[in-house]
């Protein structure tokens, strides 16, 4: 077994497919192709199903990749100890949020401190984060509510109440507060199945003896807030997430104290080490302490 075999296999494994590995790694198809080829041979196994052009991974070869992940992860890791002084001058962090609001303070701290350092963020629910933190594809995490899993690292950030919210003109616009019963029989718009604010709704409606099914389901926040700006429906959002819309009024709650969005920053345990990982950690501690120190 040698290193460029183990390479070549979990590129072709992240990338989904060989032409695509060969790009990333700047190589040719055949070269990448040859390595894996090898790998197979040398320990009879299959680690590829190749059905045309297309590429499926076997479970064997999943097993295989949950090794590598951590082999390459902790090769990063010792790069950047290798070159400390750089790694925070340079480089790439990935945050996946279900919201930005909630890192935004942080990200300009973050920005501010360490302005050579290039941030991807994407947005996605608690399952994609989770999901995308355990694939290596994502760094740092935000989400409304703790995985069942231990093996992150988290810091409380904040915690608001759910909300509905309508458009300007909708007849409940100028209502002080709602109950499920006022609810009741109204066209709601609601995020997808994944979503922990459309959870926390349900269940608390459910514990009221109210069922919903919503009129609109809609993937993302973003998707929620146009359509009700619309004047399609009532809209669910945390408090803290409803932000400066002057086509949109948020209505509180009647039973928000069962319905309370706390957001968590999170990492894998076994990546807290890393210098950006680390770095932003540090920036979210400060900041969540400062939250603390002001209530």
């Amino acid at each position: 077994m040698r290193y460029v075999q183990l390479r070549a296999f979990h590129y072709v494994a992240i990338c989904g497919g060989f032409s695509r590995a060969a790009n990333e790694l700047f190589l040719t198809q055949p070269a990448i192709s040859d390595q894996v080829r090898k790998l197979e041979e040398e320990y009879d196994i299959l680690l590829f199903n190749r059905h045309k052009k297309q590429v499926e991974i076997t479970p064997a070869g999943e097993k295989l990749l949950e090794i590598t992940r951590r082999m390459f992860d902790s090769e990063e890791q010792a790069q950047e100890l290798l070159t400390e002084s750089r790694a925070t001058r340079t480089g790439t962090l990935h945050i996946m949020a279900d919201s930005a609001v909630h890192v935004l303070k942080i990200l300009a701290r973050f920005r501010e401190k360490y302005p050579g350092v290039v941030v991807k963020f994407s947005q996605g629910n608690t399952e994609t984060v989770t999901e995308s933190l355990f694939r290596y594809v994502a760094d740092i995490g935000i989400l409304g509510e703790l995985p069942p899993a231990r093996d992150f690292e988290t810091i409380a950030l904040n915690s608001s109440p759910i909300s509905a919210f309508v458009a300007l003109d909708h007849p409940l616009a100028k209502r002080k507060s709602l109950g499920f019963p006022d609810l009741f029989g109204l066209p709601l718009v609601m995020r997808e199945a994944g979503s922990k604010t459309r959870k926390k709704f349900e269940d608390a409606a459910e514990a009221k003896g109210f069922a919903f099914t919503p009129t609109i389901t809609a993937e993302g926040r973003e998707a929620v807030r146009e359509i009700v700006a619309s004047g399609a429906g009532v809209g669910f959002v945390s408090a803290a997430e409803f932000g400066d819309d002057p086509r949109l009024v948020r209505i509180p709650l009647e039973d928000e104290g069962q319905m309370m969005m706390d957001e968590t920053l999170i990492c894998l345990r076994e990546r807290r080490g890393g210098k950006l990982v680390s770095a932003f950690l540090s920036i979210a501690q400060d900041h969540a302490n400062d939250i603390v120190a002001d209530a």
